[in-house]
């Protein structure tokens, strides 16, 4: 079984920048995150992806309202939400890779699966494959994150009642669209 100093369970901004400050204080640390890739909501589907698809937006709304005024003229201007959605992963993946390589840099141990407590200093990290892997740890820093609020009366079927994460990926631009919540994300 692994010893740890300190560990951390989730990856997101509070999780990854709280390891990374551990292992510069000289603590061995390490990190558990559920999903397949580091940086919690913010980065996967969150903030980072919301921005990304804002991004491509501006520039398309510039070349449709602002361009002609600079003696640009675009005919024929279209939108590749395909690409746009492509771009958006891109901006994700790297994201994602540099918070694995602040990981490595930093000697913080990873592992992938949902983290418990078994007792005050051993943590259980439930794997894909269920297998069930075990780690000590003086101290544990929780930091799990966020995720889509519901509401009593709406059933959230991920087809026509969607999330913020869902909306990332969609696959052509949707005719009509409400949006409930008015934060960062939404």
């Amino acid at each position: 079984m692994n010893k740890y100093d300190v560990a951390v369970i989730g990856s997101g901004p509070g999780g990854y920048v709280a390891a990374i400050r551990c292992a510069q204080l000289g603590l061995k640390t390490a990190i558990i995150e559920k999903y397949n890739t580091l940086g919690g909501t913010c980065l996967n589907v969150g903030c980072i992806p919301s921005k990304a698809l804002l991004d491509s937006s501006h520039h398309y709304y510039d070349a449709t309202k602002h361009f002609k005024a600079h003696g640009i003229e675009v005919k024929g201007l279209d939108v590749n939400f395909e690409q746009m959605i492509a771009r958006k992963n891109e901006v994700v993946s790297q994201t994602s890779g540099g918070i694995n390589f602040l990981m490595d840099k930093n000697n913080i141990d990873m592992y992938q699966g949902v983290g418990s407590f078994a007792d005050a200093t051993h943590i259980n990290i439930v794997k894909a494959d269920a297998t069930i892997e075990k780690i000590e740890a003086t101290k544990t820093i929780i930091a799990t994150g966020s995720k889509p609020a519901s509401l009593p009366f709406i059933e959230i079927d991920k087809k026509r009642i969607i999330t913020s994460t869902e909306a990332l990926s969609l696959s052509e631009i949707p005719k009509h669209l409400i949006v409930i919540g008015g934060g960062v994300i939404g």
